[in-house]
This record gives C-alpha cells, structure tokens and sequence, in this order.
C-alpha cells in the first residue's frame, strides 16, 4: 500500500493497495484531507472577519489615521484577490498538498509578524504578505478536496466543509472580540499559529499529494503581475486621495498605472494560452451575467461591512466583543437556509432567486442607514442584519450554481476561481471607493455639526486635524466635561451621516445588482454547459 503522506495522488490513477480507482484517494486519508481543508481556510475566514472587529483598537493603539487602517484590510485583500487564481494554478502544477502547506506557513509566519508589529506601517506589510499566504492556500483547500473524493462523494464533502466552515466563521468575530476586550488585538492574529500547526502536521502526515490534469501548461505570471498593478494602483488612488487630493503627482500615478495596468491585462489574457481569466466565458450569458451580479453584490457587501464594526465600536460605544457577535443572525440564517437555498434553481430557474435575494439583501442595507447614535442594537441594527443575511441566503448558494452550470466540468475549477477572485476584488474596490464617499460625507457634516453646537475656533482647528481618523478623532485637550460631550456627539453624528450614505449606496448596488440579473441570466434552468440568457 503507497504510505499515505508521501504517494501521490493524482486525479487520473490513485494506488489504494493492490486495487486502482480512479478519481479518488485512500479512503483512510479522506478524513485528515477534510480537517486539514477545514481548518486552513477557516485560518482564512477567520482572519477576514477578525480584523474587522480589531481595527479600532489597532488605530487607537497605533495611531493610524482611518485610511492607513483601510490599508490594514486592503494590503491583504489586495494580493489575496490578485493571486487568488495563481495559487490554484501553482497547486495544479506543482502539488497541492506542497503549495497549500506553503500558503499555510506563510500565513503562519506573517500572523506572527501582525501580532509583533509596532507601527501600522509594519502591520501593513505583514498582511501583505498574509494575502500572499492566503492565496496559496485558500484555492488548495478546495483543491484537495476535490482530488481526494470521488464525484458522488464530493458534494457531501463540501457541505461538511462549508458548514464548519459557517461555524467558525460565526465564531471567529467573537473570539476576536473578546482577546481584543480582554487582552491585545495582537493575539486577533496570533491565534492563527497554533491552527497553522495543526494543519502543518496533518498535511505532513495524512494528506497525499495531487496534481491537476492541466500541470503541464504555463502560469500567467504576466496576468498576475498585471492584476496586482491594476487593482493596487486604482486602490492606492483612492485611499491617498482624502488626505493627499486627487490633484496629487502620486494619486494621478498610482491611478494611471492602475488603468493602464488594467488595460494591460485585458491584452495579456486574450493572448495567454492558460489566462487567469479566460475572457471566451464572458461570453456565455450566464457566466457573465453571474459575475457582474457578484461584482455589484460583493462591492455592496464588502464596502459597506466594512464600516459597521467601526460603527457599533465608535460610534455607539459596543465592546468588541458584542460587535463580533452583530453579524452572527447574519451567519447563522445563511448556514441553517443553505440547503434550501440550494434547491432554488432546480426549482424555479436561477433568474428569479438571483433578482430576488439581492432586492431582499438592498432592503437589508437601507435599514442599516435607520439607526443614529446611542442606537439599541436589538431595535436598530438587528432587523437589518436578518433582513441582509435572508437575503444573501436566497443569492448564494443559486449564485455558485449558476456559475457553475453556465461551463462544462473540465472548466468548473476555472470559473469557481474567477468568480471568487471577482467576489474579492470588488470588496477591494469598494472599501477604497467608499472610504471616500465616507471621508467626504463625514468633513461636510462634520463642519455643520460643530457650527450648529457653537464651537470654539480652537476645538474646530483640532479636530480639523483629526477629522482622517473619522469617528476616532481625539478630543481637543482641556475642555471641560460638557464640551468634550457635545463634540464627541458631533463626531458621531458625522460618523453616521457618512454610515448612511456607505449603506445608501450599497442598497443601490444591490438593486443594480438584481437588474443586471433580471437582464442576462436565462429564466429557466440550463440544460446544456454553456446556455445563458
């Protein structure tokens, strides 16, 4: 019998002792190959939701302005949407099981590096490179999923995965909270090591290695690099341009190179013989029509989430704690509705839940722009955080369907990573497009706020200063106990008047998102690959 761990395990022919089978590993090894998947990517999810609930913290405790802690979530997110498709492609060539543990101890390594910076400079170097570690390893916990289980097993696999996947997503904020309230934002990060050993080991152990049936092709490194221009510049340009202005030689630069490194990559790809992106699936309706959907969607979802723990933290004075726990409803009605949400499209075509669930999910998001301050979170911001998550419920799981019935099987990996990589580089765009609209709907009221409660010129100047840190603007020094209320008051309302535009517009992104499907994506369910509106 091949020694589990060290044979490999490619998808075409796998050794199980005297016998073959293919399309499958060693069915001792499928357990360890579902807890080393698990548990990776959910260092992923939980970093993701984790950092989120530290940022107050990170910025009080580093003194970072809210756009050098915007960078904290873009640095990451950043190289994680650019290499998201190059890590998978890395595993198909060079080994899953190899490229995963590498992503892994990346991750690893850079988590350690988070937890001991001392500048936010630092910690935002060190999620840089926690994006790379995460685009090794989040395409290959999948990956060895799909190796290692055979066609009729692979669905339960993934639903298992998913769900543990769901819980500890659900858990992930509140543990966060509760180490940022309790000891150091720092351990929001460090609390990755201890899981990346784990997977480390089981990998080493249990895991077999595979191949994708495509090895022998070329990486896009080109794309790749292309990718990482386009969206860093763009990105760059408007995080700096609040505090530098948009008429700044490094904003018009990083916005050049940003649209002409895009423009770059859409020549690079249609030339490319293994593109990243493979530009002849935008032309079936339903794959493209998905995708723009998603873009709108996952732009509204990111950008506007993005704000609400600063919110509920700075604004409405929740501990971290109880700001990690808001967003469980959310999670916990998609986790306990999948499965029926995944019978929508068999049941009524994928136009009409994908027009619906984002209407649903845009009335979620203006019910966010309700609550002012000192708002009761059961009264204010829960019904729109059920309403949100019933309706990203009703458009998840027809979204991955659709996406996935619009190709054949041989491009199935493809398009699930493009419309994941699409789903991470419109979060990336819109925290830096809405941080924006937040930073100019935050000075204007601002202004207004401190006229309408008189003042002093000295407390205007201050806090002038220190309107880039937005809701975490410091007082002005020595003003008596009434001032210091009335201006703290007059920050928070102008905190909320930008909330209430960032939530506006994401509640017109998801409608535009529900139009965009209503006019490309077929009515009825596809029969054949490729079939679309």
């Amino acid at each position: 019998m091949a020694q589990i761990g060290k044979a490999p395990c490619d998808n075409a022919l796998i050794l199980h002792g005297a016998k073959t089978q293919e399309g499958a590993c060693p069915d001792a090894s499928k357990p360890w190959v579902l807890a080393a998947a698990i548990v990776g990517s959910s260092m992923a999810f939980i970093d993701g939701t984790v950092v989120n609930v530290a940022l107050p913290a990170i910025q009080a405790d580093l003194r970072a302005t809210a756009f050098q802690a915007q960078w904290v979530v873009e640095s990451y997110a950043l190289l994680l949407a650019a290499l998201l498709l190059v890590g998978g492609a890395l595993g198909d060539h060079f080994g899953r099981r190899r490229i995963f543990a590498i992503g892994v101890g990346i991750f690893a390594l850079a988590s350690v590096a988070c937890g001991l910076s001392g500048s936010v400079q630092q910690l935002i170097a060190a999620r840089a490179v926690q994006g790379i570690g995460a685009a090794l390893l989040v395409p290959g916990s999948l990956a060895l999923i799909s190796a290692a289980f055979p066609e009729k097993e692979r669905g339960k696999a993934i639903g298992v995965w998913s769900g543990f996947s769901g819980i500890t997503a659900a858990a992930g904020p509140v543990l966060g909270g509760f180490l940022v309230d309790h000891f150091s934002w720092a351990w929001a990060f460090l609390i990755n090591v201890p899981m990346a050993l784990l997977v480390l080991w089981i990998a080493w152990r249990h895991v077999p290695e595979s191949r994708g049936s495509s090895a022998s092709g070329g990486l896009d490194l080109m794309g790749a690099l292309l990718a990482t221009a386009g969206l860093g510049g763009i990105v760059y340009a408007f995080i700096e341009a609040p505090t530098q202005h948009w008429r700044s030689p490094a904003v018009l630069a990083a916005l050049g190179i940003g649209i002409a490194a895009s423009a770059g990559f859409i020549a690079v790809e249609r030339r490319a013989r293994t593109p990243m992106l493979p530009l002849a699936l935008l032309r079936i309706g339903n794959f493209s029509g998905a995708n723009l959907l998603t873009l709108l969607l996952y732009a509204a979802l990111g950008g506007g989430l993005y704000f609400f723990p600063l919110n509920l933290i700075q604004v409405q004075g929740y501990s971290a704690t109880v700001a990690g726990a808001a967003l469980l409803p959310f999670i916990l009605i998609m986790f306990a509705l999948s499965g029926w949400a995944g019978q929508l499209v068999d049941r009524f075509g994928p136009r009409l839940p994908l027009v619906i669930g984002p209407a649903i999910a845009a009335a979620g998001f203006a019910l966010f722009a309700v609550p002012g301050v000192e708002a009761s979170y059961w009264r204010g911001f829960f019904p729109a955080v059920v309403v949100l998550g019933f309706g990203m419920t009703v458009t998840v799981a027809p979204l991955t369907t659709t996406v996935m019935n619009a190709v054949g099987p041989e491009q199935a990996g493809v398009a699930s990573g493009v419309n994941n990589a699409v789903s991470r580089a419109a979060a990336v765009l819109a925290i830096a497009v809405f941080g924006v609209i937040m930073a100019w709907a935050f000075d204007g009221a601002l202004v207004d706020n401190l006229r309408g409660i008189g003042a002093s010129p000295e407390a205007t100047a201050f806090l002038e200063g220190e309107r880039s840190k937005l809701a975490g603007a410091a007082l002005p020094p020595g003003v008596d106990a009434a001032t210091a209320a009335a201006l703290k008051k007059a920050v928070a309302e102008s905190f909320v008047a930008g909330f209430r535009w960032v939530m506006l517009l994401s509640a017109g992104l998801a409608v535009l998102s529900a139009l965009s499907a209503w006019l490309m994506i077929g009515g009825g369910a596809a029969k054949d690959h490729g079939s679309g509106g």
